[in-house]
């Protein structure tokens, strides 16, 4: 069993939304491993996302609650994240995928409602691995994200 202590982690942002965007990314990259992040306040009236170890370190507690999803999302917060000079990379990255796609290949998207969920569910399928990126082979797969209620 592996037993390695985690090693505490912290990074400052200006901005609160972003430091707590930034922490949902981490707590997702680390689902596996089942470290938590949070934000805090930090001293330089900024904010700090910090993990697990680093909380104890401090005896603190995460001070603001994350979203759990981003269904609230309106066009003002796409256009703060597309707008950063320096963005979180996995918002660069999903939003990338959009600014290189053919015009006309998202206004077809739109118009006929193109189920989206439906074309990443059978990619991730294809590839054989589950929600957490553990590979059970193709046909587990394609059960775990066709059947999915999410």
């Amino acid at each position: 069993m592996n037993t390695k202590k985690q090693e505490p982690f912290i990074e400052h942002f200006d901005d609160l939304t972003k430091a707590m965007d930034f922490a949902v990314w981490k707590n997702f990259e680390n689902r596996m491993k089942k470290e938590q992040f949070g934000v805090l306040d930090a001293p330089e009236e900024n904010y700090a996302v910090v993990n697990q170890a680093m909380l104890m370190d401090l005896e603190m507690e995460f001070q603001y609650p994350l979203p759990e999803d981003y269904d609230w999302i309106d066009y003002n917060k796409i256009r703060t994240i597309r707008m950063d000079y320096d963005p979180l990379s996995h918002w660069e990255e999903l939003t990338g995928a959009f600014s290189v796609m053919n015009g006309e290949l998202l206004r077809f998207i739109l118009k006929f409602d193109v189920p989206l969920k439906k074309f990443i569910r059978y990619e991730l399928a294809s590839r054989g691995y589950d929600e957490n990126h553990q590979w059970v082979g193709f046909d587990k797969a394609e059960e775990i994200w066709f059947n999915s209620k999410r």
